[in-house]
């Protein structure tokens, strides 16, 4: 691994992990676009390093501030729990569903949902 490869790495994981932590992005609109620009991955090979990246430990402290932030904190875990279980089951349908589809394909999907939610942010109240 080159030394410009590291600095390259660390940015994109100084960039996710802020992110992350200030509007509770950093994976696939972060990360994903950086790999494939910056690293030349394939999408696919960009959104697997991606979901390797997000395994549990990575999002302990985000989530521990914004736990004990306030009376009470800001998360509620009975919601938390639900949604990870379904997002892991979503999460291994989903996988095997773009590990299907041509990479060119799966960039395209990819963009639309990111200019969709792009137009929604910026043009809702």
């Amino acid at each position: 691994m080159t030394l410009t490869t590291i600095i390259t790495l660390i940015i994109i994981g100084l960039m996710a992990g802020i992110l992350s932590g200030l509007v509770g992005v950093g994976g696939g609109i972060i990360m994903v676009p950086l790999f494939v620009f910056f690293l030349g991955l394939t999408q696919h090979n960009a959104q697997g390093l991606s979901l390797a990246v997000m395994l549990p430990p990575v999002t302990f402290f985000a989530v521990y501030n914004y736990h004990t932030a306030g009376a009470g904190g800001n998360i509620d875990w009975r919601v938390a729990v639900i949604v990870s279980l379904l997002f892991f089951i979503g999460g291994f349908i989903g996988s095997k569903i773009a590990l299907q589809i041509d990479q060119r394909m799966l960039k395209r999907i990819f963009g639309v949902l990111m200019l969709i939610v792009a137009i929604r942010l910026i043009f809702t109240k």
